[in-house]
């Protein structure tokens, strides 16, 4: 039986020890731990760069798809992790995020693009916060 991505996470956060809640929760050293985050996804957005160099010199494929994979998933595990520490229900944030992103559709049901194919926003869009805030009030947001 495979466990869920959710699953291994809250076991690779207890196996090394690292700290999971069950509620939303801002821990007193939230902005310490933020900064430290930071400083590890970074690393990891960095590594893009050894992958721009690599597919521009002609390197193999598979090898710069396997990177951007790599990469990719890293910062993903990093993402879901840092969640957990906070108590955040992350998939449920997802669908609000996803949702909202799918409001964004022009008046006609396309969507729209600016000049560097970014999704922009139509008449329909609306913002994801006040749903997520309600949902984390509904969690029992804390302070620890």
């Amino acid at each position: 039986m495979n466990k869920s991505f959710a699953t291994r996470i809250t076991a690779m956060n207890a196996m090394y020890k690292l700290p999971a809640r069950e509620k939303p929760t801002l821990p007193a050293d939230t902005a310490q731990r933020l900064g430290k985050f930071k400083v590890t996804l970074m690393d990891e957005v960095h590594e893009i760069d050894d992958i721009v160099a690599l597919a521009n010199s002609g390197g193999n494929p598979a090898d710069v798809a396997v990177a951007i994979a790599d990469v990719l998933g890293d910062i993903i595990v990093y993402c879901r992790s840092e969640a957990l520490k906070y108590g955040l229900p992350l998939e449920e944030v997802l669908d609000i995020i996803m949702d909202s992103n799918e409001s964004k559709l022009g008046a006609d049901g396309k969507p729209i693009y600016d000049a560097n194919g970014k999704f922009l926003k139509g008449p329909n869009y609306w913002k994801p916060e006040p749903k997520i805030k309600a949902l984390l009030e509904a969690r029992g947001i804390a302070a620890a």
